[in-house]
């Protein structure tokens, strides 16, 4: 039997069908994780900046150690606002200019504070509601961005 070479076609590579529906799959794959992306780094971030609060805490019992009051903790002696401690940089892993909170001593008494993250206005943490806490433990998240904390934001994690 003899066959003609020129027949025989032998087909390589996918057809347009086969392309379109590939680019579909990844089109809806993209569209559902995407969000999912942004919510886990939102969280991340969270994270490192309860963190921040944390080591910011510790450095107020330790100003308070040495001065027998969180008073005068603050840039310029003041005892609102910017800390001193941190003032330049951010204890988390990542450079200043990079930050996505502002730390700040929202109140300093004689035996009590308050510390605030406040998201900075250049992140995408921007609207996500400032993290506080207090002298005595007590944890809030301004989830709704309101400027007021409600009874059902005293936690970090609801």
């Amino acid at each position: 039997m003899y066959q003609d070479s020129t027949r025989l076609q032998i087909n390589k590579g996918f057809s347009l069908v086969e392309l379109m529906i590939v680019v579909a799959i990844v089109g809806i794959i993209s569209v559902i994780a995407y969000p999912s992306y942004q919510g886990f780094i939102k969280g991340s971030n969270r994270s490192a900046a309860q963190a921040d609060l944390m080591s910011f805490a510790a450095a107020m019992e330790r100003h308070k150690a040495a001065s027998f009051s969180y008073k005068a903790a603050a840039v310029s002696a003041a005892d609102t606002g910017s800390p001193t401690i941190y003032h330049k940089h951010s204890p988390s892993a990542e450079p200043y200019a990079n930050r996505k909170y502002d730390l700040t001593i929202k109140q300093a008494a004689g035996s009590n504070y308050v510390l605030e993250a406040k998201p900075t206005s250049s992140s995408m943490q921007n609207g996500d509601g400032s993290l506080l806490f207090y002298s005595d433990g007590r944890r809030a998240w301004d989830k709704d961005n309101s400027g007021a904390v409600s009874a059902t934001e005293y936690c970090w994690r609801c």
